[in-house]
C-alpha cells in the first residue's frame, strides 16, 4: 500500500481498475466452476418444482454473469484517484447491465416454469390417455414482455442517472402511441385470459374453424397465436383474438362423452314399399333379430283386426280396413335391433331409427346413434360395417335404394325396348 501511494494518481487509478477487473473475472469463474455445480446438486437432491425453477441451468449461468458486474458497480467507488465522471459512467453502465441480466434471469425462470408445466402435462397425458391441458404459454409470454419493458425503463433511467418514475412519466405522454403499437398484444392477452378462464380451449382439443381453414388438433396456445395441426398435417396459425370474436366448433365434449354420433340416411325407393303377406311375415319371424318383434306385432295386429271385424264384418277383408305389417316398418325394426346388438354402438346414448319426410329422391330412413369409441379409425370402421350390412340386407325386405338413372340404365332400357320387352 505504501508503494502504491508513491505512484502517480493516474497509475493508481489504472492499477485499481485492473484489480477490479481481475476480481470480477475471478468471481465469475468461481461461480461457474464451484457455485454452479454445488447449486445443481442441491436442485437434484431437493427434487421439487421451486428449486427446479430457481436453480435452472440457464438461471445459474445468468446469475454467474451478473456477479462480476455487481462487483464492478460496488468496487468502482474504491478505486483511488478515479475521475468522478468516469466512476459514475462505469457504475451506471454496470447497474444497467445488472438490471438487464436480472430481467433475463427472471425470463429464464419463466421459461423453466413453462417447460416444467409442459413436461408434467405430457406425463399426465401418457398416464390418463388424454393430452387436453390448459397452457400457460400466453401468460409466460406476457410476463416476459412486461419484464422486458420494466428492464428497459430501469436501464434507461440508470444510464440517464434519473429516477425510473421520470422515464415512466415520459412514457405516459406516449400512451396513445403505445396503445396503437401493442393493440394486438392487448387484444390477444384479453382473449387468452377469457379462453383459459372459461375453459374454452386446451392443447389437444379438436377444433373446426372453416373461415380460416382450420380443422384439427390444437398443438400450441401462445400469446398472439394458436396453432392447429390439420388432419392433412398442415399447420394453421390463428390470431388468438379471433377465437373470441368469431365462432368455432370444439369437439372436446364429444371426446369426453365417450361416444361419437352417427347420423346418416338411407334413401329408399318409394315404389318398393308394400304390405307383407303371411308367407313373408312367417319368413321374417325366423330372423333372430326380428323374432320377438314379429311375434308381438302379429298378436297386436290380429287383436286389432278382430276388433275391426266385430264392427265392420266382412268389410274388414279390404286392405284399407285392415292393419298389416309393412316391409319398411319391419326393416326399421330390424335396423334398430341390429344397432342394439352391435358391440360398437354405445347403448346408453340416444339410439333411434326414424323415417323422414319423403323427397323426390326417395324415402329417407335415418340412423341416429353413437359409437362406443371416439377414435376416428374405429368410428369410421364401425359406421362402414353397419351400412355395409344394411345395404346388403335391403333386398331381403323387398326394398331398393333410390339412385338417379345412369347411362347404363338408359342403355339397358333402350335395349329392352328394342327387344320388345
Amino acid at each position: 500500500m505504501v508503494f502504491l501511494a508513491t505512484l502517480e494518481p493516474w497509475l493508481q487509478a489504472l492499477i485499481g481498475m485492473v484489480a477490479l477487473l481481475v476480481a470480477a473475472i475471478a468471481l465469475r469463474l468461481l461461480a461457474l466452476w464451484v457455485l454452479k455445480p454445488v447449486l445443481r446438486r442441491v436442485r437434484r437432491r431437493a427434487n421439487a418444482w421451486p428449486t427446479d425453477i430457481l436453480l435452472d441451468d440457464a438461471v445459474l449461468v445468468l446469475f454467474a454473469r451478473m456477479l462480476p458486474w455487481a462487483v464492478v458497480q460496488r468496487g468502482v467507488e474504491l478505486v483511488p484517484h478515479l475521475n468522478t465522471t468516469v466512476a459514475t459512467v462505469v457504475s451506471n453502465v454496470a447497474m444497467a447491465l445488472i438490471a438487464l441480466l436480472a430481467v433475463r434471469m427472471l425470463m429464464a425462470m419463466l421459461d423453466a416454469l413453462l417447460a416444467l408445466q409442459q413436461k408434467g402435462s405430457a406425463e399426465d397425458a401418457d398416464q390418463a390417455s388424454a393430452h387436453r391441458v390448459r397452457s400457460i404459454k400466453s401468460y409466460v409470454q406476457l410476463g416476459k414482455l412486461m419484464l422486458m419493458l420494466a428492464g428497459g425503463i430501469v436501464a434507461v433511467a440508470v444510464l440517464m442517472d434519473r429516477s425510473p418514475l421520470i422515464v415512466l412519466s415520459g412514457l405516459g405522454a406516449m400512451s396513445a402511441v403505445l396503445m396503437l403499437v401493442f393493440k394486438d398484444t392487448i387484444l390477444s392477452f384479453t382473449a387468452g385470459v377469457q379462453l383459459s378462464s372459461n375453459d374454452m380451449l386446451r392443447i389437444g382439443d379438436w377444433i373446426e374453424m372453416p373461415q380460416v381453414g382450420a380443422d384439427g388438433d390444437v398443438i400450441d396456445i401462445a400469446l398472439h397465436t394458436v396453432k392447429v395441426q390439420n388432419w392433412d398435417k398442415t399447420i394453421t396459425t390463428i390470431p388468438t383474438w379471433r377465437l373470441m370474436t368469431e365462432s368455432y366448433r370444439n369437439w372436446r365434449g364429444m371426446s369426453e362423452s365417450g361416444g361419437r354420433r352417427i347420423k346418416r340416411t338411407l334413401l329408399l325407393d318409394a315404389s318398393t314399399i308394400r304390405f307383407l303377406d303371411e308367407a313373408q311375415t312367417e319368413r321374417f319371424s325366423a330372423f333372430a333379430l326380428l323374432h320377438e318383434y314379429i311375434e308381438n306385432k302379429r298378436a297386436e295386429v290380429e287383436h286389432s283386426n278382430d276388433e275391426a271385424r266385430s264392427v265392420l264384418g266382412e268389410r274388414v277383408e279390404l286392405i284399407a280396413n285392415q292393419r298389416r305389417l309393412t316391409n319398411i316398418g319391419t326393416f326399421r325394426a330390424y335396423v334398430l335391433a341390429y344397432l342394439r346388438a352391435h358391440p360398437g354402438i354405445h347403448q346408453r346414448m340416444t339410439l333411434m331409427v326414424r323415417t323422414l319426410q319423403p323427397t323426390a329422391e326417395g324415402v329417407p330412413l335415418e340412423l341416429y346413434c353413437f359409437t362406443s369409441s371416439t377414435a376416428w379409425l374405429v368410428y369410421e370402421a364401425t359406421q362402414g360395417d353397419i351400412f355395409d350390412h344394411l345395404l346388403a340386407i335391403l333386398p331381403e325386405f323387398g326394398l331398393r335404394l333410390y339412385q338417379h338413372p345412369s347411362g347404363a340404365d338408359v342403355h339397358a332400357g333402350v335395349a329392352a325396348l328394342a327387344r320388345g320387352e
